[in-house]
């Protein structure tokens, strides 16, 4: 389908006023689920939404449940008039941005989407309880919204990948397209926390894409996975002190671990400390 011209979204804020919002709407709808604080990560989800569907819905919701006991929920960026203007130039219909209240009307749920063995490795072990909080309210958002496509970027890739577990095991009729990660001109992988970033530290963080670089070079040069492991973590080596890695895996494209020996499609996936912020990345790698 052509682009679109920039048009007024139409905000709700309420259940009954996405339900009628909703039921205008003719065709395939696109979905595009945020937290906010959006960049050019989220406008492109939103422009591949906009491009291949009729129309396209944005949800804005900071959602609790992702937030660990250590991780400080009201220092999450809110920038709603910003983000609506992102909206507006991506040719957004609707955007439902509800209230926690709202969302969650009987106070945290008690029954909540289990990610299993999947949602506790990677980001699940350090961010305990992190996945069944995301796919809960992706499952509450998929259920209000009705959405034909449901669009999640690569960045977010063991979310992007239990999102399409959840929905193929569930028997939700939505298609879950993946967008691949937007980076700045340096290869920063975009991200909300990269505001929280000093200048120093804004540096240091390019050690993460450096590290997915190598490990892709290495395997163009016929490495095997550990040797695509050990070039990607001669980087992390090499900025000592200034980056802490959380970790630093290469799986098959479904998050399996893969041994030497392994050939095929796979993914390398790093996460780290730079100070106070934590950044993940990853890329795809071709072990031949």
């Amino acid at each position: 389908m052509s682009q679109k011209s920039p048009r007024e979204p139409v905000v709700v804020r309420t259940r009954s006023e996405l339900a009628g919002a909703r039921q205008r709407l003719t065709g395939t709808v696109a979905v595009v689920m945020t937290m906010g604080a959006l960049h050019d990560g989220h406008l492109a989800l939103l422009r591949a939404a906009r491009a291949a569907n009729d129309h396209v819905l944005a949800t804005i919701f900071v959602n609790p449940l992702q937030f660990g006991p250590n991780e400080d929920f009201d220092r999450y960026p809110r920038t709603f008039e910003a983000d609506l203007e992102v909206c507006r130039g991506a040719g957004v219909d609707v955007v439902f941005a509800p209230s926690t209240a709202e969302m969650y009307p009987d106070g945290e749920p008690e029954v909540r989407v289990n990610p299993g063995p999947l949602g506790e490795r990677l980001e699940g072990a350090s961010r305990p309880g992190f996945f069944h909080g995301v796919l809960t309210v992706v499952l509450k958002l998929m259920h209000l919204v009705r959405p034909d496509r449901a669009y999640f970027g690569e960045k977010d890739y063991q979310q992007l990948t239990l999102v399409r577990r959840m929905v193929r095991d569930l028997d939700l009729p939505v298609e879950v397209v993946g967008v691949p990660t937007v980076r700045e001109p340096d290869g920063l992988a975009l991200s909300s926390r990269n505001r929280y970033l000093s200048p120093p530290e804004r540096e240091s963080a390019l050690t993460l894409s450096r590290a997915l670089h190598a490990g892709q070079a290495a395997a163009a040069r016929g490495r095997g996975p550990d040797g695509v492991l050990a070039a990607a973590r001669a980087c992390f080596d090499e900025a000592g002190d200034s980056v802490k890695l959380d970790y630093l895996v290469l799986t098959d494209p479904g998050l399996r671990p893969v041994a030497d020996g392994y050939r095929g499609p796979a993914r390398l996936l790093v996460a780290a400390w730079v100070g106070t912020t934590r950044l993940i990345d990853n890329a795809p790698v071709e072990i031949a």
